[in-house]
């Protein structure tokens, strides 16, 4: 813990951090956005690259995990253009009861050096 940070923030995916949570915590950890694309489990394995991932498990598991340990908690969901711009009320939905917040964020259009227009949802 370093003097004068009042904040100290993880964004992730959550893979890992049911396992890291209780070190991360104990290191000042007080706050966590947690990266959800989607909440379709096949949707999310292609996202995260791995297989076997249970994602509603997983997004619940941090959930709790993060109200469990008292931490301010957020929820980041980049909407794109054919793959999860009909998952917005699913997501509204699912955390409209909980205690942290959601913020939807608008797709960035770049891929290494090529723009990626075609996925992009935004005002036409």
């Amino acid at each position: 813990k370093l003097e004068g940070l009042k904040a100290i923030a993880v964004t992730t995916n959550g893979i890992n951090l049911t396992r890291l949570l209780p070190r991360l915590k104990e290191a000042g950890l007080n706050a966590i956005n947690i990266s959800l694309d989607t909440l379709v489990p096949a949707k999310f394995e292609f996202i995260v690259r791995r297989k076997g991932t249970s994602l509603s498990s997983k997004a619940t598991v941090l959930i709790l995990a993060g109200i469990l340990c008292l931490l301010y908690l957020q929820v980041n969901c980049v909407v794109m253009r054919g793959f999860n711009e009909d998952e917005v009320l699913d997501f509204v939905d699912f955390t409209k009861d909980l205690p942290l917040d959601v913020r939807f964020i608008e797709y960035m259009p770049f891929d290494g050096k090529y723009c990626c227009f075609e996925i992009l949802l935004g005002q036409k």
